[in-house]
């Protein structure tokens, strides 16, 4: 089959979590057989910042840990439409889109007959909703969403009719555990500090626990402001700046614990939606410890797969808890993973997308495209 996908960027992934599980989404499909193309806009937000930040060699250093992919550019300003969907039998595109893109593709649906799937993986259904309801979905047959408190939202407001829950998942080729480096420190912390919305809860669970508990401590990450990296600075902590995200299973190998400090509208508007970091720690084998979150659609098992700290005093007797007894740490990381490679790979989630695509009608041949070829070779033969 052959698969076009519009998406934010393919290529980097600053300040662009959504990178992890479209790389590994990709990966798989072209792996299973199917022709797929991501495009992205050349003058990109993430791939930009990248640049300015990082140098321009780094925008195709993804390649080295992911060979199978390679981003397609078009210019937004004028894109080439007939280039890019014909052939296509499906096409996805992501919610981090222009509207009138959105539009453009689902005008030229009945002119190149493919399968359309939107792809929401952000808050922006509860912290922008005027802007969602101006997406033109008229033509769309269906929408892909990471939750289903997101799914419920997408039915109330009438957006459409077929909505499928599509939770993120590890890239477990990639994010594994990896025993033989040696620890660097004690705590890890990857995200981006962003517009504010977890500033208390940053403090509260990650700055504030790490001073006190005086532990050797480094975070990964972009736009942090002049306040939040003296805060870092008069905790102790060591700030890395931007961390390539095929580079994480590297970092968490050389620390002993990491958290998740969820953001205010999944904790608030969201619950049950635990973004891609818990799945990259939880792969990794690196134990984990949250913030308060809700885990409504029973993804994992809080207590069993990571710990949960309800304030600052709880984070520290959480940490220690986990520094002090290596066994239970073991324990508490072991499970995570086999939860992980039981139920959240991104193989795991094509399996998911092979039943939505027979719902959508697609035929068997196009679904399974290596089982078709195996089938033709034996008849043959």
């Amino acid at each position: 089959m052959k698969i076009v996908m519009f998406y934010h960027s393919l290529a980097s992934d600053w300040n662009h979590g959504n990178a992890h599980f479209l790389r590994g989404i990709a990966g798989e499909l072209i792996v299973r057989g199917h022709d797929v193309s991501v495009y992205e806009p050349k003058d990109g937000w993430s791939l930009c910042n990248l640049i300015q930040d990082n140098g321009r060699e780094k925008a195709g250093e993804y390649q080295e840990y992911y060979p199978l992919l390679k981003a397609k550019f078009y210019d937004a300003a004028i894109p080439d439409y007939d280039e890019m969907l014909e052939d296509a039998d499906l096409v996805i595109v992501h919610e981090w889109n222009k509207h009138e893109v959105v539009a453009n593709i689902g005008d030229l649906k009945a002119q190149y007959g493919y399968k359309l799937l939107f792809h929401d993986t952000h808050h922006r259904a509860v912290s922008e909703p005027e802007s969602m309801a101006q997406y033109d979905f008229s033509n769309y047959d269906g929408a892909l969403v990471f939750g289903n408190v997101l799914k419920n939202i997408y039915i109330k407001n009438n957006w459409f009719v077929n909505v499928w829950t599509w939770h993120e998942a590890a890239d477990t080729d990639l994010f594994k555990p990896n025993a033989k480096v040696e620890k660097e420190g004690d705590l890890v912390w990857i995200g981006n500090w962003g517009d504010n919305e977890r500033k208390e809860e940053l403090m509260e669970f990650l700055i504030k626990p790490v001073k006190e508990l005086k532990l050797k401590a480094k975070v990964y990450g972009v736009r942090y402001p002049d306040h939040a990296l003296a805060a870092l600075k008069e905790a102790g902590i060591e700030y890395g700046g931007w961390l390539p995200n095929y580079k994480v299973p590297e970092v968490f190998a050389k620390y002993k614990v990491t958290v998740h400090v969820m953001r205010g509208p999944y904790v608030k508007w969201l619950p049950g939606i635990p973004t891609i970091r818990p799945f990259e720690a939880m792969a990794c084998g690196i134990p984990l410890i949250s913030s308060p979150w809700r885990d409504a659609e029973h993804l994992f098992t809080p207590g069993n797969d990571f710990l949960v700290a309800n304030n600052c005093t709880e984070m520290k007797l959480q940490l220690q808890r986990i520094l002090k007894d290596k066994e239970f740490a073991h324990k508490i990381s072991e499970r995570a993973r086999q939860t992980i490679l039981k139920n959240h790979t991104c193989a795991h989630r094509v399996n998911e997308l092979e039943n939505i695509f027979a719902q959508l009608g697609l035929d068997d041949t196009l679904i399974y495209p290596l089982l078709t070829k195996i089938t033709e070779y034996e008849k043959r033969t």
